[in-house]
């Protein structure tokens, strides 16, 4: 027969190990600096269409608007996020799901340079040659912070970046000068 004294040590340690195992299984935000940002659409998608390379909840086609519970198609390098990961992207206050491959963020990530290479405009429309010109005006010109594992209710901006059916390309929801450690 068990002592009491025992017993409350024995039960002790076991709520000790519980309530560990629990902080240890969340796992904490991250800021991962440097990462090049491109953006992609239907004309340029590799073949033209909004396919895309993993099925997250959306039958293989891209799209999102940007919160955490319906975030926009990201494309990037096998590896470098695991499939269907969320990330908070500070520079557009939205929320970019892992669901496609990029040769260029591969043939970067090859290199050591993170690249992220995020969906615009619709699936259904493609919007030619000015949703390209609209993607080449989002890129920054030099590489920016995202978050890994992200709280869930980060400030989002879910305006379109692109409307295919206007040309209409909103650059002015950009956020160049964000500080990350704001979001992690």
């Amino acid at each position: 027969m068990l002592s009491t004294r025992y017993f409350s040590i024995l039960i002790s340690s076991l709520l000790a190990t519980h309530a560990t195992a629990g902080v240890l299984s969340k796992r904490a935000c991250n800021i991962v600096d440097t990462v090049q940002h491109t953006f992609y659409g239907f004309p340029d998608n590799d073949p033209p269409g909004p396919a895309t390379a993993y099925d997250c909840g959306r039958d293989f086609v891209a799209g999102g608007i940007g919160t955490f519970e319906d975030p926009l198609s990201m494309a990037s390098a096998e590896g470098q996020f695991e499939e269907c990961e969320v990330v908070y992207v500070p520079y557009l206050k939205k929320y970019a799901r892992y669901e496609d491959y990029c040769q260029q963020c591969t043939d970067d990530w090859a290199l050591g340079i993170h690249h992220i290479d995020i969906w615009t405009g619709s699936p259904d429309r493609n919007g030619g040659d000015s949703q390209i010109e609209c993607e080449n005006s989002l890129t920054p010109d030099n590489s920016l912070s995202i978050i890994r594992n992200p709280a869930s209710d980060l400030e989002v901006d879910a305006a379109v970046l692109f409307d295919p059916a206007t040309g209409f390309c909103d650059i002015s929801r950009v956020n160049p000068t964000f500080n990350a450690g704001d979001f992690c």
